[in-house]
């Protein structure tokens, strides 16, 4: 999910009964969630990575930037094709051995990007960093709201999932200006330290915990039938699938601008007004999660219609970058929190099943924004975004007393 997958007020999961772990009331695990949150940082780094790196990538790897961008394509597809499968199969383990397990993935996979010169075996080690991310997010929200005081959940995910902003905010254009001063090897091999670092941390910090008793979760047919279920799931399917178009070939479009030098810039301003998005989304989710979802929907079109204009100047394409984060930032937040709150009982496979469908959105991103660069250039990348969000709109308004209600109780 790119996680993106992921989020200031995440899925309301319920914590299970049979937890080991009594958190000290009143008080949030700080070192812990932080580790967490470097844990999220990573997931999505590694994610995103390519969006500013894709030109050096395409040279690197002998491929034009169409092929390039399916290293994005494939890491959707490994979250999204075993989310779902390894999420049942490992319900049992404990959670920091399934955490490390996760993590040590991510760095296996960056060691094996950062030293390949194939292209097939890059799109293999790509994949596998995926699979690594639909454990991790299937798995981390949940983990910072059971080592929380209960009355403190909330803001528990809210730390962790700073991780998501600090990786597009930070991360991002770090790793751009790296891959341009000293390579793009350089950033992946930077991304198996920070993994190799992050197992310890949690190894020392976090605490373990139980997994799931076999049986608990419930089959994902059933909870498609829960009322609220479906329409937060395609919502999350049009919407990931519209920005993934256009952050996969970020650079193909300002280059088609005439701004191609700037991609590090605009991922930055892009990043910090997640950021500020996220920030907005913590404050008002528990009561206006509605509103909200609507208002970054809109905000994401405005930006497209912007860099859809002809002749954008860099001032309109950095305003378009700060409305496009603002309007994105809070997307993983308030979608975990609708579907986690439409399944009710079943809230931990709707989260899963989010998870699966929000890779598998960026798996299609990734091909369609191909498509559309290969079949009609670069310009018609935003007009595709734009086309994307109208059912978005549609469904989030038409979804008034499930899935996304009009009116949500106190916090």
């Amino acid at each position: 999910m790119s996680h993106d997958t992921t989020a200031a007020a995440g899925p309301a999961t319920r914590a299970p009964a049979h937890d080991e772990h009594r958190p000290p009331s009143g008080r949030l695990p700080l070192p812990a969630l932080l580790a967490l949150a470097t844990a999220v940082f990573v997931t999505s780094l590694t994610e995103t990575l390519p969006a500013g790196l894709l030109p050096a990538l395409s040279t690197g790897l002998g491929v034009g930037e169409a092929a390039a961008g399916q290293s994005v394509t494939v890491y959707a597809l490994g979250t999204a094709l075993t989310a779902v499968p390894l999420a049942a199969r490992t319900a049992g383990w404990r959670r920091k051995r399934l955490l490390l397990t996760s993590v040590a993935g991510f760095a296996a996979a960056n060691t094996v990007t950062a030293a390949s010169s194939s292209y097939a075996l890059t799109l293999g080690a790509r994949f596998l960093a995926g699979v690594a991310a639909g454990v991790a997010w299937a798995l981390l929200a949940g983990y910072a709201r059971r080592i929380a005081p209960a009355h403190l959940r909330g803001r528990a995910v809210a730390v962790a999932m700073t991780g998501i902003p600090l990786a597009l905010s930070l991360g991002v254009p770090a790793g751009t200006f790296l891959g341009e001063a000293v390579g793009w090897r350089t950033a992946f091999a930077a991304m198996t330290v920070i993994a190799a670092g992050l197992l310890g941390w949690i190894a020392l910090a976090v605490p373990d915990l139980p997994g799931e008793p076999r049986g608990a979760r419930a089959p994902a047919a059933r909870t498609l039938k829960v009322p609220g279920v479906l329409p937060v799931l395609a919502v999350t399917f049009a919407l990931v699938l519209a920005h993934t178009v256009l952050h996969t070939y970020v650079a193909a479009s300002l280059g088609h601008l005439g701004l191609g030098g700037s991609t590090g810039l605009v991922l930055l301003v892009f990043g910090a007004a997640s950021l500020a998005g996220i920030g907005v989304t913590g404050r008002h989710i528990d009561r206006r999660l509605r509103a909200l979802t609507l208002a970054g929907t809109l905000l994401v079109a405005v930006a497209a219609a912007a860099l859809a204009a002809p002749a954008g100047s860099t001032a309109l394409v950095l305003v378009a970058a700060a409305l496009w984060g603002l309007g994105w930032g809070g997307a993983p937040t308030l979608l975990q929190t609708a579907v986690a709150e439409a399944g009710g009982a079943a809230a931990d496979t709707a989260q899963t099943m989010l998870v699966s469908l929000w890779n598998a959105a960026m798996a299609a991103g990734g091909l369609a924004g191909g498509l559309l660069l290969d079949l009609l250039g670069a310009g018609a990348l935003p007009w595709g975004v734009l086309l994307l969000l109208v059912p978005v709109v549609a469904v989030v308004a038409g979804a008034r007393t499930h899935g996304f209600p009009a009116r949500r109780g106190p916090a």
